[in-house]
C-alpha cells in the first residue's frame, strides 16, 4: 500500500482513506479488527478488512497476515 508511515499519514491528512466508509483525517485514528479501511492510492483503489492489529512495528510480511484485501479485480476488457 504505502512504504513509510509518513506516506501513510500524508495520504490520511490528504483526505484518500475511509473508515468503514467515513472519511478520515487523523492519522492517529483508532483502527480495530472487523473495519473496513478504503484506500485512494495513485492509479487504484485498495480496500481492506483489518483481521488484527500488532503491539510493536515489525516486518512487511507480519504486516500483511493483519489484513485481507477485499478490492475487487477490473473485469477484462473484450
Amino acid at each position: 500500500m504505502v512504504r513509510t508511515r509518513s506516506a501513510a499519514a500524508a495520504l490520511t491528512e490528504a483526505g484518500h482513506v475511509r473508515l468503514n466508509g467515513q472519511r478520515v483525517t487523523a492519522p492517529s485514528h483508532v483502527v480495530r479488527p472487523g473495519d473496513v479501511v478504503t484506500l485512494a492510492l495513485d492509479r487504484s483503489v485498495r480496500v481492506v478488512q483489518v483481521e488484527g492489529v500488532c503491539e510493536r512495528r515489525g516486518a512487511a510480511d507480519a504486516a500483511r497476515a493483519l489484513y485481507s484485501d477485499l478490492t475487487k479485480e477490473p473485469a477484462p476488457k473484450p
